[in-house]
This record gives structure tokens, sequence and C-alpha cells, in this order.
């Protein structure tokens, strides 16, 4: 088999969360471009409807759930209607965060708290809700970022430590899952892509440590994706890619 066979998706379904909005938007739609059908949730139910609709669009099913990915049980219930809807899941995206930007000495702790609900503990709980139903052959990416391994000039004390231990948890997940269960772990580090958190700053300023001087486009995170969860990935797991157009070097 050749490169483009082993990264169809036909017949597969995947599970992406926080796909009311830019990267997850663009995670549901490259899925289902690539054939696999999709559930889709977030807390924004409203804005659902349009990433069902694009998922539609190009021939796949899709079904939206509405789900706050803190809490372990909304989790629980999004893999729960797959199984019902599909009868599989063997693709999760683990999509959903909050980016706040607030200076360490004046961040709230429950707003900090908030941040590592959502942006670790949603992973995980979705990850382990997933893997109670995933058959061998199945991939989990975590959506991390450059965040868990360098700086910009921002205070996002709370993303940045989100983020770090979203590695930790790939690794560890892809170390018990991967020969036991047959589930690969990996994660996906974008740098500078056009999403709802991005657009709230002024990203210019930072293109100087971009080698290839500019911000990504969408295609550019979506393929590496498409890459990680297909069976061309299939003795990969356990790794960060890194998408940043060379950011980390400087």
């Amino acid at each position: 088999m050749n490169a483009f066979e082993t990264s169809s998706l036909d017949g597969k379904v995947a599970v992406v969360t926080g796909a009311s909005s830019g990267l997850g938007v663009a995670f549901a739609e490259g899925l289902a471009s690539a054939g696999a059908d999709v559930v889709i949730c977030a807390r924004r139910v409203d804005r659902l409807s349009d990433t069902q609709q694009r998922a539609e669009n190009l021939g796949r099913r899709c079904v939206a759930v509405p789900a706050d990915v803190s809490r372990p049980e909304d989790c629980q219930r999004v893999v729960d209607e797959a199984m019902r809807e599909f009868g599989r899941v063997d693709i999760l995206v683990n999509n959903a965060g909050l980016g706040p930007v607030v200076p360490a000495t004046r961040e709230d702790p429950q707003d900090f708290r908030r941040v590592m609900d959502i942006n670790v503990g949603g992973s995980y709980w979705t990850a382990q809700a997933c893997g109670r139903v995933m058959k061998p052959g199945s991939s989990i990416v975590n959506i991390g970022s450059i965040l868990g391994m360098t700086t910009f000039a921002l205070p996002q004390a709370a993303y940045h430590a989100s983020k770090a231990a979203t590695i930790g948890l790939t690794r560890d997940l892809a170390q018990q899952w991967s020969g036991r269960k047959g589930i690969r772990v990996n994660a996906l580090a974008p740098g500078i892509f056009p999403s709802e958190s991005t657009g709230a700053h002024d990203t210019a300023q930072l293109m100087w440590r971009v080698p290839m001087g500019r911000a990504g486009e969408l295609r550019e995170i979506v393929d590496p994706l498409l890459f990680l969860v297909s069976d061309a990935a299939s003795y990969i797991t356990g790794t960060v890619l890194v998408v940043d157009g060379g950011l980390l070097t400087n």
C-alpha cells in the first residue's frame, strides 16, 4: 500500500472536542474530507451547527453533542453518543482549550483551575472514555502548543503550564496503551495559526522568531493531524509533532 492508501480514513469514526471554532472546525472538516464520520462537541452549542454542516457537505455523517469537557460525565456522554450512532470510535482529537492572558500576580485561582480543568482534565477525561471502547489501531491526538516548550511576550502561565502537562499526559498514555491496547497517543504542537485565540492578539510582533516568516495556514496543521491519526503513522506513538515554521529554532 502507498502513503495515499494508508492515509485514508474511510469507515472510521472520529471525535473532535472544541469543534465550535478555529482549529477544531478545521480538524473536523479535514477528518470528514479524508473519509471519517465525525462526532463533534463544544460548550457553545449554537456554533456547532456550522461545523456539522461543513462535515455533512463533504458527504460524511456528523453528530453534534453539547459538552463541557471539564466534566467527566460530559466526556463520557460524548463517547456514549458516538457508540450509539456509529458503534465505534477510532480517532480522538483533544482540541478543546482556553488561553487567557493574565499577569501572574493578578490571576484568580478559579480561572487558573478552569484552564487546567479544560486543557488538561478535558483531554484526560475524554481520552479515558474513548480508551474504554477503542479497538487496536485507534489513535488519539492531543492538541498541545509550542507554548508547552517556549514562551511568547504574553503572560499566560496557566496556558503554558497546561500545554506542558499535555505533553506529559500524551507520553504516559502512549506508554500505557500503545502496547497493551494498540492505541497510539501523540500530540500536535501548533505554532502561530489563525484561530479565535490568536486573533485576539497581535502576532505580527512574533514573526521575527519564525524562520519561514509567516503564520501557518489551516491546511498546514490539518494535514499533519491527518497523518498522525492514519495508518501512515502506525509506528509513531508518544511523540510531539511540532508544526511551527521553525519558531522553536529561535
